[in-house]
């Protein structure tokens, strides 16, 4: 005997009995649901560290990731100056920025960076981590770093997010 499927938009895949696919999920601005994330760098290795604050920022551990929309969470960085390091990179690790003149090229260490701006170290390492596009400039102002325990975010409530070792 003969099944008849009954014509559901002229489709093929209707008549003959398949099911259609499931469209893709794409977020949109009025979506996302934005958290506030506090992460504790000290005795944190750098580079382990800030793969997953850009993650976090991103969006990327969460379901509705969508990587045209801004769907991550902002991240509060304490501790910035007691970030480690393995191997020799206090030494040897150099941060460089050109003036914009002939000759106007400049290094600093990375030990020098902890002791001048160690904000700017976890803002670098993670701006190195994303994209290079808008999006990304626009994700890495939802970071906020600070050397010291203390930050001024305490009325966004943010909780702590889990890092791995």
């Amino acid at each position: 005997m003969r099944r008849t499927f009954p014509i559901i938009a002229s489709s093929r895949a209707a008549w003959r009995g398949f099911t259609r696919a499931m469209k893709t999920y794409t977020a949109t601005p009025a979506d996302r649901d934005r958290q506030w994330l506090l992460v504790d760098a000290s005795g944190q290795t750098l580079g382990r560290l800030a793969t997953q604050i850009a993650d976090a920022l991103r969006g990327k551990r969460k379901p509705t990731y969508t990587p045209h929309v801004d769907t991550g969470d902002f991240v509060i960085v304490v501790n910035a100056e007691k970030i480690s390091v393995t191997g020799n990179k206090l030494a040897d690790k150099r941060y460089y920025r050109h003036s914009g003149y002939p000759g106007g090229l400049r290094s600093r260490s990375l030990n020098d960076m902890l002791e001048r701006r160690p904000e700017e170290v976890i803002r670098l390492a993670v701006k190195g981590m994303l994209p290079r596009n808008r999006l990304a400039r626009k994700q890495l102002t939802k970071l906020k770093v600070y050397a010291g325990p203390d930050h001024p975010h305490a009325a966004q409530q943010p909780k702590p997010m889990e890092t791995q070792p």
